[in-house]
């Protein structure tokens, strides 16, 4: 079954005039999770119910880049909706959505860099009768930074800030800084606020399996052993998460 942001990919490739070639492009990969086949984990990925909705404003390669996490929100949360950002043009599928009467957008940025500071908020109102759609920049930080101030149509929306207590555990790509938390990591909180604990254990523990077992096929190491097939098809069915047989470092552990 496909998702927002595996067709987003679909499209982007079929527009793209040379190949995209990324680290181990050359490896042969599960469509679906896009690990190696000898260490897929499709019959892991959760299936659960969630009132909250996210909205991926991917810069122009994201969808592309097997390690993407955007991709891992569109495993969990059902309602994910996923559009290519561009400078000059915005996609009109994009404004049905964020005018659409269901949904109570935030845009899901560092205070920090916000003007008026007016526009800020920490709390998502999860007694509203409307549903949550958080708006998540998918790229990198200098890319999202442009993207925040080159997106006019975002500005009437308030802008959520989050305060992690914890350092990010993403171990797929590089970064400086252990505050720049993973577009996945991100979601996960949003989805806390809004009171959606179960996505949210879930999709933080979709990011550890998905990191272990993307990391194990790429140093030649067996893919983890889930400890029990029952937690195993506990873990698909409903969300919970399960522990594997990696050291615990990176064991995936319920927050």
């Amino acid at each position: 079954m496909s998702h927002a942001v595996f067709r987003l990919r679909a499209e982007r490739l079929a527009r793209s005039t040379r190949p995209f070639i990324a680290r181990g492009s050359k490896s042969p990969r599960c469509p679906r999770c896009r690990v190696k086949p000898s260490h897929c984990l499709c019959a892991l990925q959760p299936h659960i119910r969630s009132d909250a909705a996210v909205c991926l404003l991917m810069h122009d390669v994201e969808a592309l880049k097997p390690t993407n996490t955007g991709w891992l929100i569109a495993d969990v949360v059902r309602d994910t909706f996923a559009f290519g950002w561009q400078r000059t043009h915005v996609d009109p599928a994009l404004l049905a959505l964020l005018d659409d009467p269901r949904f109570e957008p935030y845009l899901v940025f560092p205070g920090e860099f916000v003007q008026p500071p007016e526009r800020v908020v920490n709390t998502v109102a999860v007694a509203s009768k409307k549903r949550p759609l958080f708006i998540l920049l998918d790229a990198t930080w200098t890319e999202a930074r442009k993207m925040f101030r080159k997106s006019p149509y975002l500005n009437r929306f308030p802008v959520l800030s989050l305060a992690p207590e914890e350092i990010s555990r993403y171990r797929l790509r590089r970064s400086r800084r252990d505050d720049h938390f993973c577009t996945a990591e991100v979601a996960a909180m949003c989805l806390g606020l809004a009171g959606e604990a179960v996505a949210a254990q879930a999709l933080d523990t979709w990011l550890d399996l998905f990191s272990s077992h993307y990391l194990a096929a790429k140093r030649g190491l067996p893919p983890p052993q889930v400890a029990s097939p029952q937690a195993s098809a506990a873990f698909a069915r409903e969300g919970h998460s399960c522990a594997t047989s990696m050291p615990a470092s990176i064991t995936a552990q319920p927050r």
